[in-house]
């Protein structure tokens, strides 16, 4: 008996972070092809990725520099192991981020998870390296998301999606703001952990001004960790969130928009100080001991090199803050639309939120899903609509964003 597309999704899928009771009742929109900001669906109708697929896709889907470069590496090889061999794309990369970035050396991993979950064993291990074991607390903040590893889960804040795996994790110290950090420093501190700029799902709550230099300027005697997973690749208006504050962390996580929303790859980066660490003879074992099956992946390399490159041959940053400026004022014409309690903005990411709402009325799914209707695709962290399109997004394209937003906070709210 032949089945439909929806009716196989139904029987054989297990989706992410969606409760399948609910899901197994609706009807679910399959995307087919995309092209630019546009994602079209197996019946043919077509929707605005106002989330950029998850926060991963930058310069619109199908851009042909970079789907070219993976057919191109594909007519070499697509993979092949980085334990005790390397390869050309995978090096080529690593000398683009490190110039980047400022951080000389580059462990590659395959998601934003396991990229910080690299980042805290290397911290960990740094220490019993420089002779200082008694340094093996992780502070990190209130609200805060890592990724779903369990080291990642550990030093995550977010009771919904943590507190389930909390017999699994590693205590760690959690701060709320600067004065709380200053309290919880001390010489058993082995590193601290942030999201610069703006906690995402927290919600997109942004931090003030100057506070993650002021943390750098604490973890003068520790190592600070920055996720960038979300914010790297030009979201915030800068390459990275750092630069905002001119903050050199010892560590930084970057995945998600890495290959342009391409290919799952992710990259954790270090000082020449923590990569020195950990050099020593064969038998002292000082060796890193972890890796991935498909760590520095040709296919996944060979597109974050042609996302770089689009970045410079199209001069992105320069032309996407006029569209910072864009997003500026539609949102603030958010906030006189019903329901809505804040809207704000760190670069090129948009937070609308409305209540406050309880959680069993699932306010933002419903404002979604009617979004969904009018041809826009986005998805909500409790009570707040995030927008976050892709960087090719047409001044046409954002206003039906906005379009649809309030025509379904309308309909739904009054």
């Amino acid at each position: 008996m032949q089945h439909s597309l929806a009716d196989a999704d139904h029987r054989y899928l297990w989706h992410p972070f969606t409760q399948m009771k609910q899901w197994v009742a609706e009807e679910p929109v399959i995307i087919e092809a995309g092209q630019g900001a546009v994602l079209r669906d197996v019946t043919g109708k077509e929707y605005i990725d106002a989330n950029s697929s998850i926060w991963t896709n930058l310069h619109g889907h199908r851009h042909p520099k970079i789907t070219q470069a993976i057919k191109d590496q594909l007519d070499r090889i697509a993979h092949s192991s980085f334990l005790g061999l390397s390869n050309v794309p995978a090096i080529e990369l690593a000398e683009r981020l490190s110039k980047l970035t400022g951080l000389p050396r580059v462990f590659y991993s395959d998601d934003g998870s396991t990229a910080m979950e690299v980042a805290i064993k290397m911290t960990l291990q740094y220490w019993q390296h420089r002779n200082q074991p008694h340094r093996k607390k992780f502070i990190a903040f209130t609200d805060a998301y890592h990724g779903d590893t369990i080291g990642a889960v550990s030093i995550g804040g977010i009771q919904l999606f943590h507190q389930t795996f909390q017999p699994l994790t590693f205590e760690v110290l959690r701060a709320g703001n600067i004065a709380e950090l200053k309290k919880l420093l001390s010489d058993e501190i082995a590193g601290v952990c942030i999201e610069p700029l703006i906690q995402g799902a927290a919600g997109m709550r942004l931090w003030p001004s100057g506070m993650l230099r002021a943390v750098r300027q604490l973890c003068s005697h520790t190592l600070l960790i920055a996720d960038e997973v979300m914010t790297g690749f030009g979201r915030t208006g800068k390459m990275f969130a750092c630069e905002h504050e001119g903050v050199k962390p010892d560590l930084m996580a970057v995945a998600k928009g890495i290959t342009g929303g391409y290919l799952p790859l992710a990259a954790t980066l270090a000082t020449e100080e923590i990569f020195n660490a950990f050099l020593g003879e064969y038998t002292e074992f000082k060796t890193f001991f972890h890796g991935h099956s498909y760590t520095g992946n040709q296919l996944g390399c060979a597109a974050a090199l042609a996302n770089l490159q689009v970045f410079e041959d199209e001069n992105v940053l320069k032309k996407l803050q006029a569209k910072i400026g864009d997003l500026q004022s539609r949102l603030a014409m958010c906030r006189r639309l019903p329901g809505v309690v804040d809207a704000r903005q760190c670069g090129f990411i948009g937070a609308i939120e409305v209540g406050p709402y309880r959680v069993e009325e699932q306010m933002g799914v419903k404002i979604c899903r009617l979004m969904s209707e009018r041809g826009v695709l986005t998805r909500p962290i409790g009570n707040v609509i995030v927008i976050m399109p892709p960087y090719c997004i047409t001044g046409e394209q954002l206003d039906k964003i906005f379009d649809a937003l309030a025509q379904s906070l309308v309909t739904i709210i009054t």
